[in-house]
């Protein structure tokens, strides 16, 4: 009974009942100002990922170095791929499909027949729609499919590709001036003496050999190869295979190059002139204290 009675001294409920709002601070948060250089180091991010180089066509490791987390493994945005995507396609279209209209076909433009008097369903000239050889109505002109995408976006998705491939280890970067090393006999002989098809079925032969032991081939899903300038003994040589994949310069390739094969060999020169070519949205103009957010450093070497 002693633990029910009311205690006759006054309780204060507001300080008992009393709650701090969630958007309340204490005061030494709210006393405490951000410095520029936190600021700046928030924008540019430390971390970085490996990046193994390989000698070209053997693969073996010859260097260690480090790239952004921001240039190499970005998360998966399917959204901005399929806009990237898109974009390219519709500004590869030609839109040159044209047909005549009724005042565009050749003939007289005399009405057909009288107006009255046949019998038949009244007509006009011989250009019309309804009338085999006529002209026709609504008809495809020439015009532009081209669509617009933001650069910040389209550099993104560059950049997102380029890290699904790198996630999923299907990106191999190689030394620069990859070549394809062709055997001694094909020097000597082979290039030079064999005709009419002897050649190239030597070619096919050997390349896919190559591409099998690798594991570069179809069986793991066909390889894009991409080289800064024209290699061509391995341009060649992918040419007779194209079911094992291909070859295509730095100037020849999009987002949809770099998604659609199993894996993506390319030289080290290639990856640095992807990067510093799309991260335009890694770049801004905004100065905070004097100071701009700087783009983040491409390939450091490790050992």
């Amino acid at each position: 009974m002693a633990a029910l009675k009311v205690s006759a001294k006054p309780v204060n409920l507001s300080k008992t009942f009393s709650r701090s709002m969630a958007t309340e601070a204490s005061s030494p948060e709210i006393t405490r100002s951000a410095t520029t250089q936190s600021l700046v180091q928030s924008w540019n991010p430390v971390s970085t990922v490996p990046v193994t180089i390989h000698s070209f066509p053997s693969l073996e490791p010859t260097s260690l170095e480090q790239w952004s987390v921001q240039h190499l493994y970005l998360p998966l945005r399917r959204d901005i791929l399929h806009h990237a995507i898109t974009f390219e396609g519709d500004n590869t279209r030609q839109g040159t499909a044209s047909s005549k209209t009724r005042y565009e076909v050749h003939g007289s433009h005399r009405k057909v027949r009288p107006q009255k008097g046949t019998g038949r369903a009244r007509l006009g000239t011989k250009q019309s729609p309804i009338l085999r050889g006529g002209g026709k109505t609504f008809g495809p002109k020439p015009r532009d499919f081209g669509s617009k995408l933001n650069r910040k976006v389209y550099d993104k998705a560059w950049r997102t590709a380029l890290s699904y491939r790198y996630r999923r280890g299907e990106l191999i970067i190689c030394e620069d001036g990859m070549e394809l090393a062709m055997p001694a006999d094909f020097e000597m002989l082979a290039d030079k003496y064999l005709k009419d098809g002897l050649r190239e079925a030597y070619l096919q032969k050997y390349v896919k050999s190559v591409l099998s032991t690798l594991g570069l081939g179809r069986a793991d899903g066909r390889t894009l190869f991409v080289t800064g300038d024209v290699r061509e003994r391995l341009y060649e040589a992918m040419e007779q295979v194209p079911w094992e994949g291909r070859a295509l310069d730095v100037e020849d390739v999009d987002v949809k190059d770099l998604l659609e094969t199993g894996k993506v060999v390319m030289e080290r020169s290639v990856l640095k002139e992807m990067i510093e070519r799309h991260q335009s949205d890694l770049v801004t103009r905004v100065a905070v204290g004097g100071l701009t957010k700087s783009r983040p450093s491409v390939g450091e070497v490790v050992l």
